[in-house]
């Protein structure tokens, strides 16, 4: 597929102005020409300056054989026709309507070798001058090519330029995308993990009730009568701790550390965990420092902690 080709830019315009404009005068032409081939139309696209120049920018041919510039478009090369009226093949082309008998022509390339159109020197008469000048032509002919070249490289550039901003356009919102959905995922993962946290307490809370208010008062109750009957007595013992053990374990961790504290032990583990000092604690319950010290000592022992190290409030804490 071939390549889409830039536009001219205005500067590159005026540079080839230039070009034709030094051709003329170096070659002694009254026209020189760069054409633009675009399918069958073959046009003017920059004129020399001069009152004997026919060819207006813009002016527009149809291509066939009757034109010089088939000519070359067809050799795919330098064509040279020294005097027309002599040659049965362009006796009667189109560019003999201004009497130009004269033509060197050679076809411009973009880089692909896509054919631009051509250059050319023309005149009414035999230009021995112009024919001393086609090595010249040649060379003004590459600088065309080559600035070709280069507005093919610059257009390459900005469309991989585009191509390329446009990939991390598509990028970043891909990402954007991704990310508002692990948001909106996370989101509903902590509304599924909250909803089965709620629904494992209210669980074990409905055991729990269950038990304390359904079975519990019977394995009272023949605690009672099989009190001193061994060995009944002692496996009711065991009913009653297992199941006093499984309510423990289905409670709140600070709520089964209450149940082996004394109630003024309970009231000091709650101020302890207020942030109360002894002294604060001992004014609060009216009781002298000494005695806090006492019941706050038994509640470390209980709660196993007996490293000094080991803060009482904050391991408090870590079981709210």
């Amino acid at each position: 597929m071939p390549m889409v080709k830039p536009v001219i830019t205005p500067v590159t315009i005026e540079k080839w102005q230039g070009v034709v404009n030094l051709i003329a005068e170096l070659a002694g032409v009254p026209a020189t020409l760069i054409m633009n081939t675009v399918g069958k139309s073959h046009s003017v696209f920059v004129s020399s300056e001069g009152e004997d120049n026919p060819y207006a920018p813009g002016r527009s041919y149809t291509l066939n054989e009757k034109l010089y510039c088939f000519g070359v478009l067809q050799k795919d090369n330098e064509l040279t026709v020294e005097e027309a009226a002599c040659d049965p093949r362009w006796a009667d082309n189109e560019d003999m309507e201004h009497q130009m008998s004269f033509y060197v022509g050679l076809p411009l390339k973009w880089p692909d070798g896509e054919i631009f159109g051509t250059i050319c020197m023309l005149d009414r008469r035999r230009n021995s001058r112009a024919l001393m000048f086609r090595k010249g032509l040649r060379a003004f002919c590459r600088v065309v090519e080559d600035d070709l070249a280069l507005l093919l490289e610059v257009e390459t550039r900005k469309r991989a330029e585009r191509l390329l901003q446009e990939a991390l356009e598509n990028t970043e919102n891909e990402v954007a995308a991704r990310t508002r959905d692990l948001r909106d995922a996370n989101t509903a993962l902590k509304v599924v993990i909250s909803n089965v946290e709620a629904a494992k307490a209210e669980s074990e809370a409905a055991v729990m009730a269950r038990i304390k208010t359904l079975v519990l008062p019977h394995v009272s109750k023949l605690k009672h009568l099989e009190a001193g009957r061994e060995p009944h007595a002692s496996y009711i013992d065991l009913i009653e701790t297992s199941l006093g053990s499984i309510t423990r374990r289905l409670s709140n961790p600070i709520a089964g550390t209450l149940e082996r504290l004394t109630p003024t032990e309970v009231e000091i583990v709650q101020l302890v965990v207020l942030g109360r000092s002894t002294k604060e604690i001992a004014r609060t319950l009216s009781r002298g420092e000494s005695t806090v010290d006492f019941h706050r000592n038994n509640i470390r022992r209980k709660l196993g902690l007996n490293n000094r190290a080991q803060n009482l409030r904050q391991h408090l804490a870590s079981l709210v």
